[in-house]
């Protein structure tokens, strides 16, 4: 089928904050609550014009167009004007989640040549555990909600901006210069840095429009934290980019909580996690709350389940819609509005064409057969490469197509049916995790002498992370060991990666080769949580 991608193709010159400037200064861009419910309001004029002065003190430290920052802050007004002012200059970002720990960030640092970290006060120790020499990294920048506070061997945020004059105007940036780099788990090896362009935010707000449906008169809450692609998608890019306002809330998840935000301050559109969904479902009490300004709810990260999207049926009079996409694209499967809605179905593909179903040489498969969800190479969403390894994007490349490495049928409408993961990744809660990562760490405790994660099926997370243990001679399981070793593995890896569940086993299957068969013990647990 041919596919007319011309309307998703920025202009030549093109730098993605372009999409935020033309909006009434005076309109509201954030709303912002703290964990106490302090409220924090900024208009567009005060948000650029903050972001302006962070872009004017970068500029006079000495970084310029190209050069690569890590950021690593929290959900609050100065994250959006810090992304802001590094996009203005040109420079790389580096997303990066305050739960990351000094071996992550040392990985992303080296691989990436990063020259400077932006990173926020409480956790500026992560960074200063740092064992690894990196010649790179020639500025530290710490940011910090209290006046006055210092942190030694860091730049302040503060100090820098004051008495810069604003950065106005944006470098001049082609489409195809970078402006992202996010590190994606994988299944074997370290994360992997995927590349995005200028023009990929172009593109993305045009191609999810049909999906979230935002209006720039809409209280938009899309609770993705800074660090995850996700955040850059929703809450950053789509909600600054059409005008609306976004709702911000830098507290803990807690259902009721969120309910009575949804309803206080009148949310349109949200974006949610599956878990968040599935919890709020669970509660007593559901159809008490007045949620009758949510226009638009949509889900994304893993498949919602049934009865979730039933419950927000049957309660508010509003369906939940499931969205389909990568670290390495864009949206790309939706139930997108004002189509008909099929249960249990992923969606359609964002454009006809833009995805498909194919074997394992590009072809397409007939409708109904399981095949491969691949994505048409020339849409200007797919990421321009992997860091520092090009040929591994060209090895997921089978004729006119990218392998996403999941697997689905379609059915003669263009409905898509989710078939499973392709791979060993973990989504949990929305966390993408990488087996390896847990391993490896799991094989630094003293007690363990083989092991293998793979995913459990749980009902409110959708999975989380199981660890099949063989444990060294002479030790003896026990649930005290299980505290012990998920502790341990808490203070290595960022925390959510840790395994939820430990299983000890004598031996792992293993192909003839030696190879840990992990599709055993996926197929084990899936059966489990069947018979449960």
């Amino acid at each position: 089928m041919s596919v007319n991608y011309e309307h998703w193709i920025a202009p030549e010159q093109y730098n993605m904050t372009s999409e935020m400037e033309h909006h009434p200064a005076e309109n509201v861009a954030l709303k912002c609550l703290d964990e106490h419910e302090h409220e924090e309001e900024v208009t567009y004029g005060n948000l650029l014009k903050k972001a302006n002065q962070i872009a004017g003190g970068l500029a006079d430290l000495g970084l310029t167009k190209g050069d690569k920052v890590l950021v690593m802050v929290p959900r609050n007004v100065i994250a959006y004007a810090i992304y802001i002012a590094c996009l203005k200059l040109g420079l790389v970002i580096i997303p990066s989640s305050e739960m990351l720990r000094a071996k992550d960030l040392s990985y992303r640092l080296v691989h990436s040549k990063a020259r400077a970290v932006i990173v926020w006060s409480s956790v500026t120790d992560e960074v200063d555990k740092m064992e690894e020499t990196i010649p790179s990294l020639v500025y530290r920048i710490a940011v910090s909600a209290k006046p006055g506070e210092e942190k030694a061997g860091y730049r302040m945020l503060n100090e820098l901006m004051e008495g810069q004059p604003e950065v106005r105007e944006a470098v001049n940036t082609h489409r195809d210069d970078p402006a992202i780099l996010t590190y994606t788990s994988g299944t074997t090896g370290n994360p992997k840095g995927v590349v995005h362009n200028h023009g990929w935010g172009y593109a993305h707000l045009r191609i999810t429009s049909s999906w979230l449906d935002i209006k720039s008169q809409d209280m938009v809450w899309a609770t993705a934290a800074p660090g995850w692609q996700k955040w850059i998608w929703t809450p950053f890019l789509s909600v600054l980019g059409n005008g609306a306002t976004g709702f911000v809330y830098s507290g803990s998840f807690e259902p009721k909580r969120y309910l009575r935000f949804m309803q206080d301050y009148k949310i349109n559109v949200l974006c949610c996690t599956p878990t968040e969904y599935r919890l709020m479902a669970k509660l007593d009490g559901l159809g008490h709350y007045d949620l009758s300004s949510l226009r638009s709810a949509v889900s994304a990260g893993e498949p919602l389940n049934l009865e979730v999207i039933s419950s927000f049926q049957r309660h508010f009079n509003i369906t939940i819609r499931d969205g389909y996409g990568q670290t390495e694209s864009t949206l790309l499967i939706g139930n997108l509005k004002d189509l008909p809605f099929r249960k249990g179905s992923m969606g359609m593909s964002m454009s006809p064409g833009l995805v498909q179903v194919v074997d394992d040489e590009g072809q397409l498969v007939p409708p109904g057969e399981v095949g491969n969800i691949a994505v048409h190479t020339e849409m200007p969403a797919l990421f321009s490469a992997y860091y520092l390894d090009e040929n591994r994007k060209q090895a997921n490349i089978k004729g006119e197509y990218f392998l996403t490495g999941d697997r689905a049928s379609i059915d003669e409408e263009g409905y898509f049916w989710f078939e499973g993961r392709g791979d060993d990744i973990i989504i949990s809660s929305g966390y993408t995790i990488g087996p390896f990562e847990v391993e490896e760490a799991l094989m630094k405790h003293p007690a363990v002498k083989e092991c293998a994660v793979v995913a459990s099926p749980d009902e409110t997370r959708g999975h989380i992370v199981k660890a099949f243990i063989v444990l060294q001679e002479g030790i003896t399981s026990s649930n005290s060991l299980i505290k012990e070793i998920q502790h341990y593995v808490k203070e290595i890896t960022a925390p959510y990666k840790y395994p939820r569940k430990i299983e000890f086993i004598s031996d792992l299957p293993k192909t003839s080769s030696g190879k840990i068969r992990r599709i055993e013990l996926r197929s084990l647990e899936k059966q489990r949580a069947s018979q449960a």
